[in-house]
This record gives structure tokens, C-alpha cells and sequence, in this order.
């Protein structure tokens, strides 16, 4: 199984559907909140690669992107592969 990291705030509509996606499919991911955490957004901001909006998904330390491109990748049928590589 993948190791998911998806950094959400607690007002963002789009990382509850992104959190839900991912449960609807069975992923234990771990949510990493930076609503009140400057430090943690700014890390968030590195390791996305300039991106500084919520949610922003991580699958094995590989940028997937937001709700979007995880819900496109869905209908692709490209995220199960990925969510089955080993972490």
C-alpha cells in the first residue's frame, strides 16, 4: 500500500472531498492540517513546488496535486495503481 499524505485546512470544501475519495477506496492516508501552522504551509508550499493551495496530495513523496487531479487520475483509472505501489 501507498504511503498518502494530504495537507488540508479546516475550511477548504475540496480536501473533504479529496479525504473522502481516498476512504471511499479504502487508503489510510495521513492528513497533515496547516490552517493555523505558517511553518507547516510553507513546507507544504517546497515540497509541492510552489503550489500553495489546499489540498495538496502526496502518493510514495510524489506530487499529485490537488482534489482535481487526484479525481482525474480516478477516472482515468490511474489512481488505483498508484495507491497499490508499495511505500
Amino acid at each position: 500500500m501507498a504511503k498518502v499524505e494530504v495537507y488540508t485546512t479546516s475550511y477548504c470544501p475540496y480536501c473533504v472531498r479529496a479525504k473522502s475519495l481516498l476512504r471511499a477506496k479504502g487508503v489510510e492516508f495521513n492528513e497533515i492540517d496547516v490552517t493555523d501552522d505558517p511553518e507547516l504551509r510553507e513546507r507544504m508550499v517546497e515540497l509541492s513546488g510552489g503550489r500553495r493551495t489546499v489540498p495538496e496530495i502526496f502518493i510514495n513523496g510524489k506530487i499529485i496535486g490537488g482534489y482535481d487531479e487526484l479525481r482525474a487520475l480516478d477516472l482515468q483509472g490511474k489512481l488505483d495503481g498508484l495507491l497499490a505501489e508499495p511505500g
